[in-house]
């Protein structure tokens, strides 16, 4: 078999414009004239640099304006559904290791009675949104992942509720949560196959764990990025990630990413500390049907094939140059134990090999955007899905009977 070239992945000045109404038929001038002369400075207002008329000049300042309003008016739709997470432990189990002592426990070196050591103490915090108003929420998964933890929210208004972790995805990094209740204010989920690069979005969330409720405004710098997030302890790949010059911060992680329809596009999930203004989301799309499994089926229902993959691409020069431009080789990985295929998995039922390519699914084939889990990932646990592979330079179409992931 020719060998296929592996790919590599790579790990205010707030102007305000608070004009007076004075005498109703001069509002109009006064208001630009006023902004005119305070923004004269700039390009986009400067009428001798770009030959803007005044008619024209209005019409910006109008649209500056409205967008404005718009921005304001999604936040105020918008915010009564956001919360704050908090996560809290016994305080007798925060330190590692912790002795008894006379019926007590040793809390950084302090001896503490039974009443003491069960003291819930907050440990760590982000942000949720409503989704249903019977009090299903959407966050991470890495908000809510520890052993041991009790989950409450804080609502807009300061009202702190309890919650109960519903379940988590198992392959991305979205959980679920509940809060008892019957008419809390939601999101309205929008479509994230919608984004376009340079579009205005919004985020919402607990900045710095703090600042609850924090607002940020930025553009889509980037789609279906490949990004690892996560810390020296624990890291995963994100696929199709949104790339946002829009603030996020330690806290914001579960917030609504939402455009100027108020429409949540994608789930705030990851800051690169390499540069600037760098943050990512996770696609709604992804989350929706998290949404729909819980409601239905009290989980999350994960498609599982079985394999373990690495993208490339053919050798130029190759028999099968022509045949595929992007597939998943199956590989083993460097530690013990690390197999290809799993046993007893799908794909070893359907007779996969390691070193086999997938290079499509039902037809459609794999590209840098849609590498094979966001194609698995389309079909629910039993469906029979068509494999084409490439075993060497012969090309094979293989049935898969798709289990559930976890099962």
């Amino acid at each position: 078999m020719d060998e296929p070239k592996k790919s590599v992945t790579q790990t205010l000045f707030v102007i305000g414009l608070a004009v007076s109404a004075i005498l109703g038929s001069v509002a109009g001038a006064v208001t630009t004239f006023v902004l005119s002369s305070q923004l004269g400075s700039f390009a986009l207002f400067d009428t001798s640099s770009t030959n803007l008329s005044p008619e024209a000049v209005e019409s910006r300042i109008v649209e500056l304006i409205e967008e404005e309003s718009a921005t304001i008016a999604v936040v105020e739709r918008v915010t009564p559904a956001v919360v704050s997470i908090v996560v809290k432990k016994e305080r007798g189990e925060i330190q590692n290791g912790p002795l008894s002592y006379f019926g007590g426990s040793i809390y950084f070196g302090e001896t503490l009675d039974d009443g003491a050591a069960a003291e819930l103490v907050e440990v760590s915090s982000g942000t949720g949104f409503f989704v249903t108003q019977d009090g299903y929420l959407l966050t991470n998964r890495h908000v809510v992942d520890e052993d041991g933890a009790s989950y409450f929210v804080v609502t807009n208004d300061g009202t702190e509720l309890p919650a109960q972790l519903v379940d988590v995805d198992p392959l991305q990094d979205i959980a679920i949560l509940r809060v008892e209740g019957e008419a809390f204010s939601t999101v309205t989920l929008g479509d994230s196959d919608d984004i376009r690069i340079g579009q205005t979005v919004i985020a919402i969330g607990n900045t710095l764990s703090e600042f609850r409720n924090t607002v940020t405004k930025g553009v889509v710098s980037g789609i279906n990025r490949r990004v690892t997030a996560g810390d020296s302890f624990n890291a995963e790949v994100i696929d199709q990630a949104i790339q946002t010059d829009a603030a996020i911060n330690p806290g914001n992680s579960g917030g609504p990413l939402i455009n100027l329809l108020g429409q949540v596009i994608g789930i705030n999930t990851a800051v690169s500390f390499q540069g600037e203004s760098v943050a990512f989301a996770i696609p709604i799309n992804e989350a929706k049907r998290a949404v729909e499994d819980v409601q239905a089926y009290g989980r999350i229902v994960r498609p599982w094939l079985g394999v373990r993959y690495v993208l490339v691409a053919p050798e130029e020069g190759s028999e099968v140059e022509n045949l595929y431009e992007v597939g998943a080789l199956i590989v083993s990985g460097d530690q013990p134990g690390e197999v290809g295929v799993f046993g007893g998995s799908p794909a070893d039922l359907a007779g996969l090999k390691e070193e086999d390519v997938i290079i499509a699914v039902m037809g459609e084939r794999l590209t840098e955007d849609r590498a094979l889990a966001e194609l698995i990932s389309d079909y629910r646990p039993g469906d029979v899905v068509t494999l084409t592979i490439l075993r060497g330079t012969e090309q094979l179409d293989i049935d898969v009977t798709l289990a559930e992931y976890g099962e």
